[in-house]
């Protein structure tokens, strides 16, 4: 693009903002000056790169031939200091009255957004000119977390899914966990990626911290005190036991001190559901008051039925068979060794909903504490689809240990190599705290005054002013911000091809389904999976895969992490092995060297029974 002809010269200054006055109607025809276009201003030593942010008609000079006025963010400025050419953030020096302002050209625009390097990844075409990409720094990008927002169906799924696609060509030996809260990125990233879901994942119910068992435990709902308080006395107590089991391989007859051990309810070291319930029984068989004997009995009762639904195998599976497993989970869940798969989709939906909040509890404060005590070893992208639903504005609502762990992420986790991504469609009920943590943003369509009002508050950049476009955007367009981009501008996303495209990967999709036709044989079929669903999974059939579960004595564990801290092998304790057709009992039957842990419970049934 030439050169064109002056646009006008600058009547005011103030700060990082200039008053235009624009040429006459013809000039002003001519020149083409719009809002959102970049725009320069000869100084003596530099050119100042600025975009317009309003016109208007005001006459801006008395002076004859000025017939409008353009307001201009100053952002940066291009210059020959160091030798050559290049583009800087700030302002060094500021425009006089007078100085001429033209529009950029091609070369200057190519110079500001498409710059070589290593660490700059092509993210989109600048809509001012099509033909120049726009770059983005992935290392400040990262290291200062970023955030993607837009309402549904502006294709706010698949810039998520080209950004990602991108770091990963970019950093080879970042890992990256998705939460994919509507399993819609399972296809996105081919072999590169592992995904996670309830029929394929372990995460023990001993790797819970107080809160989220307690969570677990009442089914989402707050807990009663009374059961809490048991629960935090009997925990270390199961601890410590199992703790004994591995030093001697049997229980020891003597009473022994948890504190001793140094275990809180927090540690995360195995523990077995059977121990607990030894320790709720033997503190119930002391009690003579029958009324509070039946707190208790409650507490069992709780602790049982939720281990023995089979939509929370994934935790329970193997809960009185012992064994540590937590390097093995931790191996799975961040891909270390990455084996050629850096990337772990964690699909949600399949996850029972009173659950979901404690699991991404768990998975965020993991991964935090991973790359704290590994000392950042593990570079990890945690990116959080749909991040106002587990980290409200509104404190009173949502799982309190998410909103805490997530916000911990976005506030401390850069200094140990773990980097945050929120993507979410309504920023104004994301807690301002946490997206205030985000350097680099990509705003997508909105129409929302109050998700305008939070993101021009969350925003530093001088032309924060440039989210009164939002509404406008079309369909992968983004206005991208922070320190990631050379300039606050506005760009369009690539279209990605169709099999790379996000896509919920739900029974909709599924040919056979399809197939039968809206008709009863296609309402039996829905019925079956719905059923099947909170079956037993030794019987039927994974949704994800089709196919039925291997046995547990066949599933082979995932790889130890090369690295990782050394973690003894357990010495399983002497409990007969799962092998009944009822996996998901709770209580096996103990061998005869050991008493049954409720043996004292159903008697106490019993008796009352009778009486």
């Amino acid at each position: 693009m030439p050169e064109s002809g002056p646009l006008g010269q600058v009547h005011a200054v103030s700060g990082s903002k200039a008053s235009i006055g624009l040429l006459g109607a013809d000039g002003l025809h001519r020149s083409n000056a719009t809002v959102g276009k970049f725009v320069k201003i000869h100084t003596g030593y530099a050119l100042l790169i600025g975009v317009i942010t309003d016109l208007s008609v005001e006459v801006a000079s008395r002076e004859p031939g000025f017939r409008g006025t353009a307001r201009v963010d100053l952002t940066g400025e291009i210059s020959d200091r160091s030798g050559a050419m290049r583009f800087r953030r700030g302002v060094t020096d500021y425009p006089t009255i007078g100085d001429t302002v033209t529009a950029l050209t091609s070369a200057e625009l190519r110079l500001v957004f498409d710059a070589p390097g290593a660490k700059v990844i092509k993210v989109g075409q600048l809509l001012q000119d099509s033909s120049i990409a726009v770059g983005v720094d992935v290392d400040e990008m990262l290291s200062n977390h970023f955030a993607v927002l837009g309402t549904t169906g502006v294709g706010k799924s698949s810039a998520v899914a080209l950004l990602l696609q991108k770091i990963l060509g970019a950093k080879p030996n970042l890992r990256i966990l998705l939460l994919d809260v509507h399993n819609e990125y399972g296809r996105c990233f081919g072999e590169r990626a592992f995904v996670v879901n309830p029929g394929n994942m372990k995460l023990p119910f001993w790797l819970f911290n107080f809160e989220e068992i307690v969570d677990v435990f009442f089914a989402g709902r707050p807990g009663l005190e009374e059961e809490i308080e048991i629960l935090s006395e009997v925990i270390p107590h199961a601890k410590a036991t199992y703790t004994q089991y591995r030093v001697n391989d049997r229980l020891v007859a003597k009473r022994f001190d948890p504190k001793a051990i140094g275990y809180t309810v927090d540690t995360p070291v195995p523990y077995r559901l059977a121990d607990l319930l030894t320790q709720i029984d033997e503190r119930m068989g002391k009690l003579e008051n029958r009324s509070s004997r039946l707190v208790y009995h409650k507490l069992m009762t709780r602790i049982e039925t939720v281990s023995n639904d089979p939509r929370y195998a994934f935790m329970f599976e193997n809960a009185n068979v012992g064994g540590d497993t937590m390097s093995e989970a931790i191996s799975q869940l961040f891909r270390v060794p990455a084996d050629g798969k850096p990337m772990t989709i964690m699909q949600l939906a399949g996850f029972p909903a009173e659950v979901t909040d404690a699991v991404v509890s768990v998975l965020c404060r993991m991964a935090f504490d991973f790359g704290l005590w590994s000392d950042g070893a593990s570079p990890m992208l945690f990116v959080c689809e749909e991040a106002h639903r587990y980290a409200a504005a509104d404190h009173t609502t949502g799982f309190g240990p998410t909103r805490r762990a997530i916000s911990r992420l976005a506030k401390e986790g850069r200094k140990y190599g773990v980097f945050l991504g929120l993507v979410t469609q309504r920023p104004a009920e994301l807690d301002p705290t946490i997206i205030s943590q985000c350097s680099t943003l990509f705003a997508m369509r909105m129409s929302n005054d109050r998700d305008q009002v939070l993101l021009r508050s969350a925003v530093s950049d001088s032309a924060a002013n440039l989210f009164a476009f939002v509404p406008a955007l079309g369909t992968r367009e983004a206005l991208a911000f922070g320190v990631g981009v050379p300039l606050p501008t506005r760009l369009t996303f690539p279209e990605l091809p169709p099999e790379l495209l996000p896509k919920s990967d739900t029974f909709a999709h599924d040919a056979t389904l399809q197939a039968s036709g809206q008709d009863l044989n296609f309402i039996s079929s829905v019925v079956d999976r719905w059923r099947n669903a909170t079956m037993n999974r030794a019987h039927v059939n994974d949704p994800q895969d089709g196919k039925p579960p291997a046995p547990v004595a066949e599933r082979a564990a995932p790889p130890r992490a090369s690295g990782a801290p050394s973690v003894p092998p357990a010495t399983a304790p002497a409990a007969a092995p799962v092998a009944d057709a009822n996996r998901f009992s709770l209580l096996k039957k103990p061998p005869a060297d050991r008493p049954d842990p409720l043996a004292a419970l159903r008697a106490f049934q019993a008796n009352a029974g009778q009486r």
